[in-house]
């Protein structure tokens, strides 16, 4: 479950204090937010998107990269997509230890105890940074929800089922097949 530690006032230097050690801390507003490693399921989601999008970026330039990689927005907002993907014209927002501005792309793909806070707090500080798109990968509604930032927020997301296509302005080409971003739905 992604549990919030009634904890405020942190800052980014604070999680650089934690090290290296696989635990994936974020920060909204100063809160510290842990959250429990993903299933299966999630990161065989997560591998497949980031190697499609790897794929595409080492034809056409730009990078892709899965977590854990921090993006920090502010000292008090630092967050990290499952995916996340720079165009070839932000690469310069790549720095020596994290992500310094908003990314192109942001990818989230669901799990129970973290569908909420994907959903809502995460989404609000991606809208509000200006992430020009937010991809929220539904694993329990078997689908794709593509929000796409208008200069002020995000409008109604484009709904994508397994028999469609998942494509993207940002990346001109691009195209995967929902249902192969998917796999096999859980039994």
């Amino acid at each position: 479950m992604s549990a919030p530690t009634h904890t405020s006032g942190l800052v980014y230097a604070d999680l650089e204090r934690f090290g290296e050690d696989n635990v994936r801390r974020e920060l909204i507003g100063g809160e510290l937010i842990v959250s429990p490693s993903p299933r299966p399921r999630h990161q065989e989601v997560a591998d497949e998107l980031t190697w499609h999008l790897r794929s595409y970026c080492k034809r056409r330039g730009g990078r892709a990269n899965s977590a854990p990689l921090d993006v920090v927005f502010t000292d008090a907002d630092v967050l990290q997509p499952d995916v996340l993907v720079l165009t070839a014209e932000h690469l310069d927002r790549i720095g020596p230890t994290h992500i310094t501005a908003a990314p192109d792309i942001v990818v989230e793909v669901s799990s129970p105890s973290t569908r909420h806070h994907d959903l809502v707090r995460k989404r609000a500080v991606f809208e509000r940074y200006g992430v020009p798109e937010y991809w929220f990968v539904d694993l329990e509604a078997d689908g794709i929800a593509v929000y796409r930032h208008d200069g002020d927020r995000y409008g109604q997301p484009t709904l994508l089922g397994r028999t469609d296509s998942l494509t993207t302005p940002l990346l001109p080409g691009f195209t995967a097949g929902v249902d192969e971003l998917l796999g096999q739905p859980e039994r």
